[in-house]
């Protein structure tokens, strides 16, 4: 995992990525800080976030799924109800200006409230979430070790979730070795990048590989969930069945697939997207004709999207929970 930075303080500068754009996130009084950090890694993988104490950020974002849900379809929360999407993955969250499948959230330091508050994941809110914490030993211990005056407020939990997330930066996989001029491709691979960017570039932009921007896939629409997407946010009717891009880095460790899991495997996705774009389903522009690929040449395809994983990000240990914490 490549840290944002190093030392007792993280820099948005001293986490660039040389191959990388340049980080949406404005860090300008909001620095990374170590204690926050910290904090932040204690509270996402701690259920006591949730109204009934038993799930966590973590029991939807594992680390050893590069911070993605893979037990169901759709995620579970408190009381075993069940949601209507998949959790997405979590790693590069400071090259994205939008956070959520359907863009609700514009600043990661109020993402978490969405979770938080709905009934369906943690069945909280924040002025509980505050209250238990300041009722916790461990955490006014905690508290006070990051905060002079040690007062446990919303703002700091949301921002010191928000803290943990940034430094979740997957930037170790093949690919980036090769970008970097430390590796090369096989033969296969490169044939598969040839077609990435012929078919798949549009929207999974490489060297992020998606998370910028909003499309349509052509997916048939679910009867039961009725999920309309970004027009739940924006009320435009355009926006219909449009969902957020996800990276496809870490594919291996991150199924199942689509917002709302529907897809187990790599070649089922790819089968969807060479015959079954559903023109009910607003497909975007670059889906509106079948991709066309041959067997072989899907083949390939996955091969190269194999070169996207980072084993080194998905077992880092410096972003699992800590067992001796309290």
């Amino acid at each position: 995992m490549v840290a944002l930075g190093a030392g007792s303080a993280w820099s948005p500068g001293g986490g660039r990525v040389a191959h990388f754009p340049e980080m949406v996130r404005d860090f300008s009084g909001r620095e990374l800080d170590s204690g926050e950090v910290r904090l932040g890694r204690m509270l996402f993988y701690d259920p006591i976030l949730s109204g009934d104490s038993t799930v966590s950020c973590g029991s939807c974002h594992s680390p050893f799924h590069a911070f993605a849900h893979t037990d169901h379809a759709l995620s579970h929360g408190i009381g075993d109800s069940v949601g209507t999407r998949n959790a997405p993955a979590l790693f590069n969250l400071a090259w994205q200006a939008a956070f959520m499948w359907d863009g609700a959230v514009h600043d990661l330091d109020f993402q978490a409230l969405a979770p938080l508050s709905d009934p369906r994941e943690m069945g909280s809110n924040l002025e509980d979430v505050v209250g238990r914490l300041a009722r916790s030993g461990h955490y006014q211990r905690v508290f006070g070790e990051v905060y002079p005056d040690g007062e446990v407020t919303g703002a700091r939990v949301l921002r010191a979730l928000a803290q943990f997330q940034l430094t979740l930066v997957s930037a170790e996989s093949r690919y980036d070795d090769w970008r970097r001029g430390e590796g090369d491709l096989t033969g296969q691979e490169h044939h598969g990048y040839a077609l990435f960017l012929q078919h798949c570039n549009a929207c999974h932009t490489e060297p992020l590989f998606g998370g910028g921007s909003f499309a349509s896939n052509g997916l048939p629409v679910d009867v039961e969930l009725q999920d309309v997407g970004r027009e739940r946010i924006t009320g435009k009717e355009e926006d219909r069945y449009m969902f957020k891009v996800p990276s496809l880095r870490n594919l291996a460790y991150t199924y199942p697939y689509m917002h709302d899991g529907r897809f187990r495997r790599l070649h089922e996705v790819l089968a969807h997207y060479a015959t079954g774009v559903n023109a009910e389903g607003r497909p975007s522009a670059p889906l509106q004709g079948p991709l066309g690929l041959t067997e072989a040449e899907r083949v390939d395809l996955v091969a190269f999207l194999m070169t996207l994983n980072d084993p080194a990000f998905v077992y880092a240990r410096d972003s699992r929970p800590v067992r001796d914490e309290k």
